[in-house]
């Protein structure tokens, strides 16, 4: 997730979200029986909460996944593999080049004052704070003795180079609208001397779970869908933005003319999965989070109230909510206006984009209901069935959406 997420004190507002109860007669219903009378059902039920689990596992081996470094690179081969496993078409790869920006200089006696007064009279400096209840330290760890396991710091050691980076995608081409499609995606890239196996592996395995389902050979489309995992996320989304600045001309482009194919079809929506496992709750006075899921633990859907597209956003946004309310067999969703600071924001202005995660972006997590955020603890053995199940819902709602918006269909 973004590391200056919460840089400025009054990033972390309250965000207003509206809860979508899941009826008692739609729990289980994505394994259900019959299955035949409902395609997406049937699709739905493939997704496995052990494939889900191994797959957060496989990318774990690699540490942080740090961008920049050889355990990235090894990550985006390990992916690429994976996809091509799976059956996917047309897998490929965006490269573009970083340069991280020089060391900001330090602040001025004068600069600072300014600050302190700004914050002093801002709603949350005069003791006036949106965020309700408790509140946690967070931040991103950079000290690598906190990470007790010696392997793992050893993996996590070598640091980030500047240039070259590489960013894998695969698309499941529409048999009727090849020239129109949808974008899922996730962050490959991590930091904090961890495993990055929440933010965002979770993520990556939930659309690369999603290109597995699809790519089956029975599984046909109207349009089409692009399955992205993104690198440098979290250095400032420079990822999306690469792919946003090379690819956002070609859209709806035949190449070559008469042949059929589209590189980069007509934009629908794009779909953000970053963080997807771990609602924990609000910490407690001592700043301690519990140590389970929390009963009422839900499927967040954001989309951004200031951008362009809001209106198209937020309905795509409800369409997951239906989705979830039908297909998904344990947690509810539920659906905000605040979406910030991940791999959909460089899209929420050219199309509608939505974000798919565990909690309220701003609010929560900027208030600190996730410990393990950035820090030595986001390993694989920290999260219990119950946080991977919530990412498997959030899987469910996903695959449900987008295989009712591309038209899917079963041909066997």
């Amino acid at each position: 997730m973004f590391t200056s997420l919460f840089r400025l004190a009054g990033i972390a507002a309250s965000v207003a979200f509206v809860a979508m109860p899941l009826p008692a007669q739609n729990v289980g219903a994505a394994s259900g029986s019959d299955t035949t009378a409902d395609p997406i059902r049937t699709m739905v039920a493939r997704l496995d909460l052990a494939r889900y689990r191994a797959t957060v596992k496989g990318l774990t081996q690699f540490g942080d996944r740090r961008q920049g470094t050889a355990r990235n690179r090894a990550a985006v081969d390990w992916i690429e593999a994976q996809l091509k496993s799976y059956g996917c078409t047309n897998v490929q790869r965006i490269t573009y080049d970083y340069q991280p920006p020089p060391p900001r200089p330090p602040r001025s006696p004068e600069e600072i004052a300014r600050l302190r007064a700004r914050f002093a009279a801002s709603p949350r400096g005069a003791g006036g704070s949106r965020i309700r209840g408790n509140r946690a330290l967070t931040g991103v760890n950079t000290d690598s003795l906190a990470q007790p396991d010696a392997k793992l710091r050893a993996l996590d050691t070598p640091p980030s180079v500047a240039g070259e980076r590489q960013e894998v995608y695969c698309t499941k081409v529409g048999t009727t609208h090849p020239d129109e499609m949808y974008i899922v995606g996730g962050h490959m890239d991590g930091i904090g001397w961890g495993q990055a196996a929440n933010d965002d592996g979770s993520g990556t395995a939930l659309v690369m779970e999603l290109a597995r389902v699809f790519s089956s050979p029975d599984v046909q489309t109207d349009r089409s869908i692009r399955f992205i995992l993104w690198n440098n996320e979290e250095t400032g989304l420079n990822g999306s933005r690469a792919y946003v600045a090379q690819r956002a001309a070609l859209q709806g482009k035949e190449d070559p003319p008469g042949s059929g194919k589209y590189p980069e079809p007509k934009w629908l929506g794009m779909i953000q999965h970053d963080m997807m496992m771990f609602d924990h709750g609000m910490p407690k006075a001592d700043g301690t989070v519990s140590k389970v899921q929390r009963p009422e633990a839900d499927v967040n859907v954001e989309f951004q109230s200031r951008s362009k597209f809001a209106a198209e956003a937020q309905k795509l946004a409800w369409a997951f909510a239906d989705a979830n309310e039908t297909y998904a067999t344990d947690y509810p969703a539920t659906v905000g206006q605040h979406m910030t600071n991940t791999d959909s924001s460089p899209f929420e202005d050219l199309v509608p984009a939505i974000s798919v995660r565990e909690n309220e972006r701003g609010a929560q997590i900027g208030a600190g209901w996730d410990p393990q955020w950035h820090q030595p603890t986001d390993v694989y053995s920290t999260y219990s069935d119950d946080d991977f199940r919530l990412g498997l819902n959030a899987a469910q709602t996903t695959l449900a959406a987008i295989a009712k918006l591309v038209g899917a269909n079963l041909t066997k």
